[in-house]
């Protein structure tokens, strides 16, 4: 099969990694890179022999498909102008800056019948992998994804930026509509959300605590699921997974702390994004539908955006109130 013709679209931290994976796959041939600092675009191409464009709509009739990594105010003009040229398209997360905008280029994907994946890499993650292994019906799940404050990133809030990572991931595990959102959080360092917490209520009955902040000493990326009779531990940094449970099914208040079971599950090493990009570039060699498709790039979005609304109407002390979030659409 001919290798597809690769495009990045933005030249900075992520859309190095995206052409690095372009350039040794077999599948593809990374044949452009574009930003709007040309030097920058020269940077990645270098190594390759790849164009290099100021202006993303001069790929029309040049490349197969593209990674989207400019950020995220960009997202929409950007994916809609490549669909619209017939070019399959890779957007990072967050899909886009408000749910319209999102609502719209999902349609156009669909209408122009073009591949549209969404970024959340998590999905991709061997643990993650490890953890489907072993999840049956969650009670509870709680995680936590912390790390240090840097610049990169703070064009979004935090919960656009770190938290939609684990909300995407924890409502594909648990797999039911919501029905109770209550969230807190606020302004740190930079100008808009920088810590938040959000406790998610499904239908099933299942609860989610889940917690991002970007303004923390230390990084941490984890979650534990609790089910009957058994609660993973999970450590996304660290690619571990511990699976604790007892023996027997038997509910009894007369359990022997040497029953219950400790096993190390083993994590088979993977490069997320690699799985990522291999997964996009299979879509569109056989029409399948990605695992992360625009829908539910868009469904991560609407919850992200139920939170900041709650975050917004509801300000701790020192916060100060808003009456709408920004761009929301409708």
């Amino acid at each position: 099969m001919k290798p597809l013709r690769a495009a990045v679209v933005g030249a900075g931290h992520l859309g190095n990694f995206h052409a690095q994976k372009y350039c040794r796959s077999t599948a593809t041939r990374l044949a452009a890179v574009v930003d709007v600092i040309p030097a920058r675009a020269h940077q990645i191409a270098r190594h390759s022999n790849a164009r290099v464009y100021s202006d993303h709509r001069r790929l029309s009739g040049q490349v197969d498909i593209a990674s989207v990594t400019v950020p995220t105010v960009h997202h929409y003009n950007v994916v809609r102008d490549l669909l619209e040229a017939g070019i399959h398209v890779l957007v990072e997360k967050p899909f886009t800056a408000t749910l319209a905008e999102g609502r719209d280029l999902l349609a156009l994907s669909e209408s122009v019948n073009r591949i549209l994946q969404v970024g959340h890499i998590e999905q991709f993650n061997a643990v993650t992998r490890a953890i489907r292994q072993h999840i049956d019906e969650p009670m509870f799940i709680e995680s936590c994804r912390i790390s240090p404050f840097q610049l990169r990133g703070t064009d979004v809030n935090v919960v656009l930026d770190l938290m939609i990572h684990d909300i995407d991931l924890i409502h594909s595990l648990v797999n039911a509509p919501i029905r109770h959102i209550h969230a807190s959080g606020g302004v740190v360092l930079s100008s808009q959300i920088d810590i938040a917490n959000a406790r998610i209520q499904f239908e099933n009955g299942c609860v989610a605590n889940v917690t991002a902040s970007r303004v923390s000493k230390k990084s941490e990326r984890s979650m534990r699921i609790f089910q009957a009779n058994s609660y993973l531990s999970a450590d996304f940094i660290k690619q571990t997974l511990a699976l604790y449970s007892k023996s027997g099914t038997v509910i009894t208040d007369d359990i022997d702390p040497e029953s219950i079971l400790s096993t190390s599950v083993k994590i088979s090493p993977g490069d997320a994004l690699e799985a990522e990009i291999d997964d996009f570039v299979g879509s569109v060699q056989t029409g399948r539908a990605p695992l992360v498709s625009g829908r539910e790039g868009l469904q991560a979005l609407e919850i992200a955006f139920d939170i900041m609304r709650q975050l917004e109407s509801n300000p701790l002390p020192g916060q100060r109130p808003r009456l709408h979030v920004a761009g929301a659409g409708s």
